[in-house]
């Protein structure tokens, strides 16, 4: 009971209690339309390439709009701004809907809506991460991160299995209703969120003066900046799961949906069981030498799928990837909103979503040209191979920074 206690202790926050529901049932509906649109996309071009054109034209606004998003988050109630995001979502999904029941979608059409959801992520995935605090406070923050990330993998292990089965039971369409239905759940959970006190700074300062500042506080602390040095490598080249495995399914397994939706399956199992092995861990505060490990950890198993030619095999390496890779995001998150002030949160989460999915344009392409020109078998090892490589300069620049994370657990509290 003790350890229930402790790994769900955000949770008593009669709020966050609103907000986690709601974005369990929203973020399962966003991996069944997912899984759907990839899968879809790559039926109607038979492309990895343009597969990879899609996620970067989803991604590509992130890297545009966030810093400028981190601005107005600091200004303005992020439930306000939730809503407005979560409403944009909803209608999109509709659109989707009735495109492909109405069996009118074209290539052009599912790239428009990318891009207009990618606009809405810009301001919606930083409001998301600087609102867990608002929610659980200061002393269960590390906890609310673990239980928050814990939510996209629920939904990464029952979203693409459930997108699976009503593909093949239904139809692609019917993916794409599931999703905008869900969205009415987190709506419904954030008009129930009552604040007492609404965290706001109106400024009066330029917008790009306030990106600066966000900027400056990242670069001056350093190991927010090494963090954000990691992230720069590990999330541009080894989070392409979306882009690289249904190429894989296809091309090295020779199987079809469900083998997709098995694989995206398995790397959230992996999540999972990091997720509530870190939301237990939280009371430690940081764990920084796990942080490194996964780091170089993930990008040794993705060069070594060169050797997956099987099935069971390609299950248990996804397994193993998705736990690096949840264990990753989570301390990185961490190690952003770790001790900085209220005032410059969402500026600063802001930079971190930009490392986080402002890059993954820039993965996608260049994966999607690799398995055109390769195959789907050099999808993960020419990531994982490349990211091996940078790490190394990076963690020689950083050494004494290194020494000290691998060093004595030190209590951050």
């Amino acid at each position: 009971m003790q350890v229930l206690n402790t790994m769900f202790a955000s949770l008593k926050s009669r709020n966050f209690r609103y907000f986690w529901i709601g974005q369990c049932v929203s973020v399962m509906g966003t991996w069944v339309q997912r899984t759907a649109q990839t899968w879809l996309v790559y039926q109607m071009t038979k492309s990895a390439l343009l597969v990879g054109v899609l996620s970067a034209a989803q991604f590509l606004p992130i890297l545009l709009l966030t810093l400028v998003a981190g601005s107005l988050i600091d200004r303005y109630p992020k439930r306000t701004i939730l809503i407005i995001t979560q409403a944009g979502f909803l209608v999109l999904g509709v659109i989707m809907t009735i495109l492909v029941y109405a069996k009118i979608v074209q290539y052009w059409q599912i790239l428009l809506i990318a891009l207009s959801y990618g606009v809405l992520q810009s301001f919606d995935t930083p409001t998301r991460q600087s609102f867990v605090v608002e929610l659980v406070g200061h002393k269960n923050l590390m906890n609310g991160i673990a239980l928050n990330s814990t939510i996209f993998n629920l939904a990464k292990i029952a979203g693409p299995s459930l997108a699976g089965l009503l593909m093949v039971k239904f139809s692609v369409g019917f993916c794409f209703l599931v999703d905008a239905v869900s969205y009415l759940a987190v709506l419904l959970g954030l008009f129930l969120i009552q604040q007492k006190h609404v965290v706001a700074h109106p400024s009066t300062q330029r917008v790009w003066s306030d990106i600066k500042d966000g900027i400056r506080y990242v670069w001056q602390n350093a190991e927010i900046r090494l963090s954000a040095e990691l992230m720069l490598i590990i999330t541009t080249l080894n989070f392409n799961n979306n882009v690289i495995i249904p190429i894989f399914a296809k091309t090295v397994l020779h199987s079809g949906a469900q083998t997709y939706a098995n694989l995206l399956s398995a790397t959230g199992i992996g999540s999972l069981i990091a997720a509530f092995l870190m939301s237990y861990l939280s009371r430690f505060g940081l764990q920084r030498n796990i942080y490194l490990m996964v780091a170089v950890g993930t990008a040794a198993l993705q060069a070594a799928m060169i050797f997956v030619r099987s099935y069971d095999l390609a299950i248990a390496m996804m397994v193993a990837i998705g736990f690096c890779n949840m264990i990753f995001l989570n301390q990185s998150n961490s190690s952003f909103q770790y001790d900085i002030p209220s005032e410059l949160r969402g500026r600063v989460m802001s930079v971190y979503v930009l490392l986080n999915q402002g890059t993954t344009p820039i993965g996608s392409l260049y994966v999607g040209a690799i398995m055109d020109i390769a195959t789907g078998l050099w999808g993960f090892p020419s990531c994982g191979i490349l990211a091996l490589l940078l790490l190394v300069p990076v963690l020689f620049k950083n050494r004494q920074l290194v020494g000290q994370w691998l060093g004595p657990k030190r209590v951050e509290e």
